[in-house]
Order: C-alpha cells, then sequence, then structure tokens
C-alpha cells in the first residue's frame, strides 16, 4: 500500500507539471506581447520656464490595431486649439502613432496638465502629465560664466587642493578658487533613463532645465539608439542668450563637439553624430560668438588627412566668411586683438586637447605629437572673457575642465588632478572679473562625479602595496609650490626660462583609489606619459601590465568583462556659486535641472518678452 501511494503521488506530480506547462508556455508567450502605452514629452513633473520654446510630442506604442481616437488635451482644452495649430501625426518608432506639436509655448506661470485617451480594437490607453510652468525672475545680473569641472566629483576637489595648497599641522595653506566662494549646494545627477549620467544627459539639463536620457542633449526621448527618431526638442541657454542680445561662448579642454559644449546649443538624439553637431552649431539661431576646443577633424574637409567628415564642406573657411577670426594655437591666440574681435573660432588639436602635464610639464613630442602649442584653458578663457563682455548687452560663457573625467576614466588620477588647478585659475579670472564690474555670476559645478577617493599618502622611496599609508601613518604630502602659482614646482629654473620648474612626481603623494574600475595594475607612482588601465581583447578587458615591473599590483576589476576604463558614479557633486544671483543655490541640495532656473533667474532671462 505505501508503495501504490508512492507511486501514485509521483504520477499525480508529473501529471500537474504537464498539465500546468501548456499554461506557462501561453503566459509566456503573451508577456511577449507589450500593452499599449503612451508617452507624453516633456515628462511629466517636469519645470518649464514661461515663454520657452518645446515641442510637445504625444506617442501611442505597442498598439495591435490602428487607433480610431486619438485625444490630446491641455488643461482640458483640445490642444490644436489651445496652441492654435496643427500637428504632425506619423508612425512612432514602436508599433505606434504619435501627435507632435512642434515650436509651442506656455507663457503664463502656474501648473498645467497634459492628458491623453486613446482607443481602438481591443486596446485603449490613457495618460496624464503635470507640468510647473515658472516665470523667470527679475534678476540683475548681466553676464552669467558657467564653469563645468566635467566629471570633477568632490575628492577631486579636495585632491586639488592638497595639491595646490598643502596643508601645514592639519589645516589647508590656502583654498582652491573655487573653494572661496558665497553659496555651496550639492546637485543629484541621475537621468531620464538611468540612475547614472553621462555627460550630454547631465549638460543638457544645465542647459535646458530638462531631463533627457544619455546620449541626448536638448531634445526628449527614452532612447536615442533608434535611427529616425523625431524627438521632442526643448529651448537651450545658448538660444534664449541669444535672444535676449548677448553674446555667447563654448570654452573647452575636448573637442568643440563633445558632450558638454554641445549641450549649450545643440538638439540631437546621439552624442556620437559630430559633424551633424557642426552643423548645428553654425546654425545663426544656435552659434555661440566664441568657439575654442579641439575637435579640428570635424571642421575640416574630407579631403584633408585626418578629417572625419563624410563630405567636402570647410567649416573654418565658412566661420570666417560669417566674420570669425580663426586660430589654431597658443601664439595665434596671444595675438588676438580682442578689442577688435567680435567673433573667435579656436581649434587646437584635431580631437580633444593634450592635459596640463603633458602640454605644460612634460612636454613629450610623442604625446603632443603635431600640436606641441597648445593654450592653457585659462588663456583661452581670458580671450573669451576680453570679447564677449564687450557687448553692453551682457554674455553666456561656459567653460569647460574636460579631462578631468577623461583622465579619470583612464585611472591618471595625477592628470585628473592637475587640470582641475588648471581649471581653477579660470575660475579665478571669472571671480576676478564679477569683482570688477558687479554684474555677473559665476558658477563651478561638476557635471557628474566619478567613484573616487583620497585615502591616504604614497611614500615614493617604497613600491608597491608596502609604499601606501594611512591613518597616523599617512603624513603630510611634499608638494611645494614656491612661486604661488597653484602648481607644484622644484623651486629651481633648470632651463632659464625665468619661472621654476613644475613637477608631479614627489616623496609623499596622495593615495588616491577607485570604486569601480576593470582589473589593472596599481604601481602607486606616476606616470610620465599617459596610459590606460586596461585593452580589450575579444571583447574582455585585459589589464595592461606595464606597471608591474615597478612593484606594481594586480587588482581585480569589479565591472563587467568588456569595460576597459572607470565609469561614472551617481553621488552628489557640489557647485559653489559667486557674484550677483549666488543667493538661488543657497540651499541643501537641488536637481541638475535647478541649475538653468538659476542661470536664467540671475540673467532675469524672460523669453515671454523675446518670442
Amino acid at each position: 500500500m505505501k508503495k501504490f501511494s508512492r507511486v501514485f503521488f509521483v504520477l499525480m506530480a508529473f501529471a500537474l507539471l504537464v498539465a500546468s506547462f501548456p499554461v506557462f508556455a501561453q503566459d509566456t508567450a503573451e508577456a511577449e506581447q507589450p500593452a499599449p502605452k503612451a508617452v507624453i514629452f516633456p515628462v511629466d513633473r517636469a519645470s518649464i520656464l514661461a515663454g520657452a520654446i518645446f515641442d510637445l510630442k504625444v506617442e501611442i506604442n505597442d498598439l495591435p490595431s490602428e487607433p480610431t481616437e486619438f485625444n490630446v488635451t491641455i488643461q482640458d482644452t483640445d490642444v490644436d486649439t489651445f496652441f492654435g495649430k496643427e500637428p504632425t501625426i506619423a508612425p512612432s518608432h514602436l508599433n505606434g502613432q504619435y501627435k507632435l506639436w512642434e515650436a509651442v509655448s506656455l507663457n503664463e506661470a502656474g501648473d498645467y496638465t497634459v492628458s491623453v485617451e486613446a482607443k481602438g480594437e481591443g486596446w485603449e490607453v490613457s495618460k496624464t502629465v503635470a507640468y510647473n510652468v515658472r516665470q523667470a525672475e527679475a534678476g540683475t545680473a548681466k553676464n552669467v560664466i558657467l564653469i563645468i569641472g566635467d566629471g570633477m566629483a568632490l575628492p577631486t576637489r579636495t585632491a586639488a587642493r592638497i595639491v595646490s595648497k598643502n596643508l601645514t599641522e592639519g589645516k589647508f595653506n590656502g583654498l582652491l578658487e573655487m573653494d572661496d566662494m558665497d553659496q555651496v549646494t550639492l546637485v543629484t545627477t541621475s537621468g531620464l533613463n538611468s540612475l547614472v549620467t553621462d555627460s550630454a544627459n547631465s549638460a543638457s539639463a544645465y542647459a535646458t532645465g530638462h531631463k533627457t536620457s544619455n546620449n541626448a542633449m536638448g531634445i526628449y526621448t527614452f532612447d536615442p539608439n533608434v535611427p529616425d527618431q523625431v524627438g521632442a526638442k526643448v529651448e537651450n541657454i545658448i538660444e534664449l542668450a541669444k535672444k535676449a542680445g548677448k553674446s555667447t561662448g563654448l570654452v573647452t579642454t575636448s573637442e568643440i563637439t563633445d558632450a558638454t559644449p554641445s549641450a549649450m546649443f545643440v538638439h540631437i538624439l546621439k552624442r556620437s553624430n559630430m559633424q551633424d553637431i557642426t552643423e548645428q552649431m553654425f546654425n545663426s539661431t544656435q552659434r555661440p560668438d566664441v568657439i575654442m576646443g579641439g575637435g579640428a577633424q570635424w571642421f575640416w574637409p574630407q579631403s584633408v588627412t585626418g578629417s572625419k567628415r563624410t563630405d567636402e564642406r570647410d567649416l573654418i573657411a565658412d566661420f570666417e566668411a560669417e566674420g570669425y577670426t580663426f586660430v589654431g594655437n597658443a601664439e595665434e591666440l596671444a595675438a588676438v586683438d580682442a578689442a577688435n574681435t567680435d567673433a573667435l573660432l579656436g581649434l587646437f588639436h584635431n580631437s580633444t586637447m593634450n592635459v596640463y602635464i603633458d602640454k605644460a610639464i612634460e612636454k613629450n613630442p610623442d604625446v603632443l605629437k603635431n600640436y606641441p602649442d597648445q593654450p592653457m584653458l585659462y588663456d583661452m578663457a581670458q580671450t573669451a572673457i576680453d570679447i564677449l563682455s564687450k557687448n553692453e548687452n551682457g554674455f553666456f560663457l561656459m567653460i569647460e575642465g574636460a579631462s578631468i573625467d577623461k583622465q579619470e576614466h583612464a585611472m591618471e588620477w595625477e592628470r585628473a588632478v592637475w587640470d582641475t588647478i588648471e581649471m581653477d585659475k579660470a575660475v579665478g579670472l571669472a571671480k576676478q572679473y564679477a569683482d570688477e564690474h558687479g554684474d555677473t555670476l559665476v558658477i563651478v559645478v561638476a557635471d557628474h562625479s566619478h567613484s573616487v577617493s583620497v585615502y591616504g599618502t604614497v611614500d615614493y622611496s617604497k613600491s608597491g602595496r608596502n609604499a601606501v599609508r594611512t591613518y597616523e601613518k599617512a603624513e603630510f604630502p611634499t608638494y611645494v609650490d614656491h612661486d604661488g602659482d597653484g602648481f607644484p614646482d622644484s623651486g629651481e629654473d633648470a632651463d632659464g626660462d625665468g619661472k621654476f620648474d613644475q613637477v608631479v612626481a614627489t616623496d609623499i603623494a596622495i593615495a588616491w583609489g577607485w570604486g569601480n574600475h576593470p582589473d589593472y595594475v596599481e604601481d602607486f607612482k606616476y606616470s610620465s606619459k599617459p596610459g590606460s588601465p586596461a585593452t580589450s581583447i575579444d571583447g574582455v578587458a585585459v589589464a595592461n601590465f606595464e606597471g608591474a615591473s615597478n612593484g606594481g599590483v594586480f587588482i581585480t576589476g569589479n565591472l563587467p568583462v568588456g569595460d576597459t576604463q572607470e565609469v561614472h558614479s551617481a553621488d552628489d557633486i557640489p557647485l559653489t556659486a559667486y557674484g550677483v544671483g549666488s543667493e538661488y543655490f543657497d540651499k541643501a541640495i537641488i536637481d541638475n535641472t535647478e541649475v538653468f532656473f538659476g542661470m536664467i533667474n540671475a540673467l532675469g532671462l524672460d523669453p515671454t518678452a523675446l518670442n
């Protein structure tokens, strides 16, 4: 009997399993058919500047049949009637349909709701989003200088202060320019589609006051990788400033078509489409008056060696035809007569400019290659200010220390920190201008963070992990800035140029750690040539073992096996502000979109009076 019972229960269990299998398969098949859904751009809880131009786009996606009704209202009024214009109606990229009302605005401050109700055979869908439309305040600033240290985490600022100022008996011997400002707050950085942002999305938030997805700038999308997608544009800071008659400028050490500078003027789904970015840069409503950085390869005709264009357009010549002065190196920049120059295009490298350590200290021709005479960021910043400040209506200027981020990706902390100091000298120039004129807001902020930390010091007389000192053994570093220029030096002038020779390596240096990384070799030593922590072989990141001979230690990575570099983090970032309108940032924490409104309110930039 017991044996029969066991067999019976086994057979019953098997029968139940078989009986349930078709249901499971059916459920799986049904789950593969997504339910119809609606998407509205701008998205829910968006803050919109009263009078700013934007596109209202409503999508209904994953439809099993054609819609028989597709109604969109704003404030319970049909959108066509509300805005007095007909939409574009077309298939969406997700098996559906969209309506797009281009170049609309909401001129009255207040709360708004946009709703969609749609249905077809066997389906219906609805959605409502809420907007807060905000009137620009009557600010008194004439100018805004926005300085972005790309990837400049709080520990990066700390490390720059240690290197530049050092400490005596536990107290810093001085502060960075970006430390000594009127206001400080923390900024959250996540984007529309990801916890961890990239520079395109985060810089776009500063430029427009709207969130978007990674890789997209000045345009709404959840997935920028879909080709031929029609996004919903939002007006940006350069377009608004130009409408108000202000001069505008972009200064960076990256390619001028890179994400952070481009986000100030562009509307594009994918940051990598740099030729398209140059085309938009030339549009009169988006074109800055001063443009300086790298990226000449996107301006040269295709027939020029090194060009990345796919056509024969000579954008440098086109800019010159519009009255721009062109400069290609530091000597030419120094010769610019700002008093008689209204528009300037400076392209100092075919790609990203070299970092401060390589162009100012090491000067290795194998690293600098065809570009031995590149200007410093602060020299570019000063020229930009000199040109733009001639406009009686004021100016907007964005200055970016781009390779702070790029060198953190490459796990080259010294190059990231020295570039932070280089950028800080530009901050000093901006503050000096604000002090002298009393009409300028200066903002210093990163676009996102990196998972970095200063956790002790390194004794250069030892090798490997034995060189690291923590807690009470971590005596102060031995960086010394004898001439007070912000950069450590030897106190000697061996080359006879009248300046103390700058140095990077020192007896006791910073111990710098990484929260995320690929497999790599850590030797705790400065490298006179830039490198990369890992390389990709058949899609797998393999550590660069060059540092192993220096007593280096192999560190197992904590990133996916294909990642060859350190990556961004979601940590909050500090913002410091100085001058007229800085009180807007007297808050504990803000979203990154609030930086836009801080600039707009300081300037009193009211687009309801400009359209």
